[in-house]
Order: C-alpha cells, then sequence, then structure tokens
C-alpha cells in the first residue's frame, strides 16, 4: 500500500503531470462558468425550457411566455456544447501525453496554447468576434489535441 502512495507522490512531482494539472484546471472552470453564464442569459432574458423555472416569475398560463428559446442563451449553449466537445478529448489524451514522457516546454507549450485557444474561442462566440476568431481558435486548440494524441500514438503505439 506504501509502494502505491509513493508512486501517487511521483507523479505529483513531476512538472509534465503539474503543468497538465493546472491547465486542466483553468479550461474546466472556464467550461463551469459557461454553465453560470448559461443562468445569467436564462435568467436576464426570462428563457426556460422547464414549467418549474418560471414559478419565480408567474403562474398558471401566463408562465408559458416564459417558456421559450432566446437567441442569447442559445448561443452561449452551443460554445459550452463547443467545449464539452473539445475539452474533454483534451482531458484524456493530454494526461496520456503527460504520462508519455514529453519534454516540459514542449508540453507546456501544448497546454498553453490549448487553455489560451479555448478562452479565446468563448470570447469569440459570446462577444461576438467576427470570424475567422472563433474557427481559428478552434482550430488551434483541435491541432493541439492531435499534437499530443500523435505524440502518444508514437510514443506507445501498440496498434
Amino acid at each position: 500500500r506504501s509502494g502505491e502512495m509513493a508512486k501517487l507522490t511521483q507523479l505529483i512531482d513531476n512538472e509534465v503531470f503539474r503543468a497538465y494539472a493546472t491547465y486542466t484546471t483553468i479550461v474546466l472552470l472556464k467550461m463551469m462558468l459557461m454553465s453560470l453564464i448559461t443562468a445569467y442569459f436564462r435568467i436576464t432574458r426570462k428563457a426556460f425550457v422547464n414549467p418549474e423555472d418560471t414559478a419565480s416569475f408567474c403562474k398558471g398560463e401566463n408562465a408559458k411566455k416564459y417558456l421559450r428559446t432566446d437567441p442569447d442563451v442559445e448561443r452561449v449553449r452551443r460554445g459550452h456544447l463547443n467545449d464539452l466537445e473539445n475539452i474533454v478529448p483534451f482531458l484524456g489524451i493530454g494526461l496520456l501525453y503527460a504520462l508519455s514522457g514529453p519534454e516540459l516546454y514542449t508540453a507546456l507549450l501544448h497546454f498553453r496554447i490549448f487553455a489560451g485557444a479555448r478562452i479565446t474561442h468563448t470570447f469569440a462566440y459570446l462577444i461576438p468576434l467576427p470570424q475567422p476568431s472563433r474557427g481559428l481558435s478552434w482550430a488551434a486548440g483541435y491541432a493541439v489535441t492531435i499534437s499530443m494524441a500523435y505524440k502518444v500514438l508514437k510514443t506507445a503505439l501498440y496498434l
């Protein structure tokens, strides 16, 4: 049992793993923030999808007018969905990449570009910034994940 604990301590002492943990935490917090932004837009635009959510505004037939879609709410939701589609693969591939023994500088470059790209993508979605800003930020993050996946497959290829 103490041998297992020593291995965990060694992992936490690994600089690349700590970098992964840092940037993973940043992008996960950013993704969690999207839930709060969605709630803010739902409340301020009075656009809900569940009847019980309208109870604080009115009751009965009047409440039905708040059961609707809103373009601003939907825009935030699409940004959040895009986070789910891109951050979740980064979590798994990034962990495998961190464990594959990359140089710290290269790993930091991957993690920082990904985090920066996702943050830029969010601003491009919410403000909205003109295209191709959103597309380029998405592509940068996607390319980083593919690059890490290639390194993992190249390092530990068991196909």
